[in-house]
């Protein structure tokens, strides 16, 4: 009996082609079909290294479809490698559904590792990193991803998300209502020519960005809840209050009764707070 092939889980540059490694390119050349999320810009990074490996689709609506494709010919002795747009595929990325049906079929899954967002934001985040949670991309819908954010109040290991450019403000603004003003890093075009790694307080990232159009991939970091940390200190109820003040119609007395109803604090108290703010404001 033909022995099965084996599957490999390839990871790719997220922008600079260089940052391929050896072995990525000797699977690349060496395995019989390679199934990619975007062939177009797959295809670009193999001619790149001189890889004429047949191509094959796999994205995100085909894949529940053409993954018994992928595994018959794995099953009839075919190596097999998977590679995403970018990054490590299967993190926010297609192939779960593939790795998935090959274990099911006693199929050897082997990663090739590599370049992976998640990992290159948070290196360079200058934040904890002996514990970290990953969270993909958070919901679009305002809402939805309030709520989300509202579930990770108590998190206290660093925490990355992936976020569109078009939405980071509107999601730094979420953050600083929903866990507070923590430290926090915008990691844009990684490994790419137009790379920037921002990093601060999650107000002092939205002061930075407020009145520039925020382009490229996005990857955030921010800060887990520290123990012993109060949650609404000085620093937190201005930056609640400055995020309500900016996105919604509430007069200045609703959104000071809000923060010390959530805060479990004296509106007197959260009263004080801002009405200094404002006057330092105003000069």
């Amino acid at each position: 009996m033909k022995q099965q092939g084996t599957l490999y889980i390839v990871a790719t540059p997220i922008g600079n082609l260089e940052d391929i490694t050896l072995r990525a390119v000797r699977v690349l050349k060496e395995v019989g079909l390679i199934a990619a999320e975007d062939t177009r810009h797959t295809r670009k990074l193999l001619n790149e290294y001189g890889i004429v490996t047949p191509l094959t689709s796999l994205y995100d609506h085909n894949e529940p479809k053409k993954t018994p494709f992928l595994i018959a010919k794995l099953r009839n002795g075919t190596d097999i490698a998977y590679v995403s747009d970018a990054g490590t595929p299967g993190i926010s990325d297609p192939g779960y559904i593939l790795i998935n049906r090959a274990i099911e079929n006693d199929i050897t899954v082997t990663p090739v590792p590599g370049p992976s967002a998640v990992v290159a934001a948070l290196s360079a985040s200058g934040l904890p990193m002996d514990g970290f949670s990953f969270w993909g991309f958070l919901p679009a819908r305002k809402g939805k991803r309030r709520h989300f954010l509202e579930t990770l109040r108590e998190e206290k290991k660093t925490m990355v998300f992936y976020e569109s450019p078009q939405r980071t403000i509107e999601t730094l603004l979420d953050i600083v209502d929903t866990l507070g003003d923590r430290r926090a890093v915008v990691a844009r075009e990684l490994s790419k020519l137009y790379e920037e790694i921002l990093r601060g307080t999650v107000s002092e990232l939205i002061t930075m960005l407020k009145d520039r159009t925020v382009k490229g991939e996005v990857t955030l970091v921010v800060a887990g809840k520290e123990k012993g940390d109060e949650e609404f200190s000085i620093e937190s109820i201005i930056a609640r209050f400055e995020a309500l003040e900016h996105k919604s119609s509430c007069s200045t007395k609703d959104i000071i009764t809000i923060i010390a109803d959530d805060a479990g604090i004296s509106r007197k108290e959260v009263y004080r707070h801002v009405l200094k703010h404002l006057k330092t404001r105003k000069k």
